[in-house]
């Protein structure tokens, strides 16, 4: 099969296609045929060097895809050859053929094109775990998405507007502001004009949100906790900005405040698969109905990820960017 290589630590140029033996799906797994490949940040960090894959993955970038099942292993239940799926994966997702973990993979929400389809599983599946299971974000809660016009951002404004959540947001630019307002955010703040610690305290008339989902980090981490309400969350996706950072304790210990975070990429099987089944029960409805849809900003074909990674590189994009086979 076609699949896209790294060939070395770098820039874009140095994703490049080669053969590599079509893989095989083990116990509990399944052979897609791609159709789509969603583009995300990790696979940047992965391509330079700076986040390898776990153990048992394979080298090849891509954690996610959209497709047809080709074939299924041993003890796979509920999936047969032809079905069309999403699906997330631990890595090998810029290739013709990638395996899944069956629990891992969705159907492909009804009414929707594949590639569109390749654009859920990575943002969703982060999304849901960390606003709703973490986070704990309710109706009536109000939230701060940092980031709005990524992947991340447009995703979690619009499941936080569907669930009936407050959303403000930061982006940087008026374009994307306006993006991220159109996508159901009260206010998006444009953090390269304005401090957004003192915007979402007055739009907040000083008692700040309940929870703030942020991927920055570093000189953030003081400014998110400022802009916590009493029994805020801050919940920590990934350190853009840094992954250290000095901070003061007095007002986590005064409003009660919860730090924490998670990574999605090396958690288990079993985890991966808990929260698909709780995306299909809560989630799927919104996307099959147009409620909520993936943003996707460009398709490239799999042979251009370098183009696909220049352009997430060069942050001039709103939603996600998809490798079409």
């Amino acid at each position: 099969m076609m699949a896209i290589a790294i060939r070395e630590p770098g820039g874009p140029d140095v994703l490049v296609p080669v053969e590599r033996p079509t893989p095989q799906p083990g116990a509990g797994d399944v052979l897609i045929r791609v159709a789509a490949a969603g583009v995300n940040r990790p696979d940047v960090m992965q391509r330079l060097g700076k986040y390898p894959p776990p153990p048992g993955a394979p080298d090849i970038p891509g954690l996610e895809v959209a497709g047809t099942i080709e074939s299924t292993g041993p003890d796979v239940r509920g999936w047969q050859k032809g079905d069309a799926v999403c699906a997330l994966l631990a890595g090998g997702g810029y290739a013709e053929y990638a395996v899944a973990p069956a629990p891992q993979c969705l159907p492909a929400p009804r009414g929707m094109t594949l590639t569109s389809a390749a654009a859920i599983p990575e943002t969703f599946f982060t999304v849901w775990t960390n606003v709703f299971e973490r986070g704990r974000l309710v109706r009536g809660e109000s939230v701060l998405v940092h980031g709005g016009s990524s992947g991340i951002g447009t995703t979690a404004i619009q499941l936080a507007r569907a669930f009936g959540a407050r959303v403000l947001a930061t982006a940087g630019s008026a374009r994307k502001c306006t993006a991220c307002e159109r996508l159901g955010a009260e206010r998006a703040i444009n953090y390269r004009e304005r401090d957004f610690v003192a915007a979402v305290r007055e739009l907040t008339a000083g008692a700040g949100v309940n929870l703030v989902l942020d991927m920055v980090g570093g000189e953030y981490l003081q400014r998110n906790l400022d802009v916590l309400g009493r029994d805020g969350r801050l919940v920590q996706i990934g350190t853009l900005g840094g992954s250290n950072a000095q901070i003061n304790m007095v007002p986590v210990l005064q409003r009660r405040l919860t730090i924490t975070g998670s990574t999605l990429r090396p958690r288990s099987v079993a985890e991966k698969g808990a929260i698909a089944r709780e995306l299909h029960t809560h989630v799927w409805p919104l996307l099959e109905s147009g409620v909520v849809a993936p943003v996707i900003h460009a398709t490239f074909p799999m042979a251009d990820a370098a183009g696909a990674h220049r352009l997430m590189e060069s942050s001039e994009h709103i939603g996600k960017i998809v490798l079409v086979a």
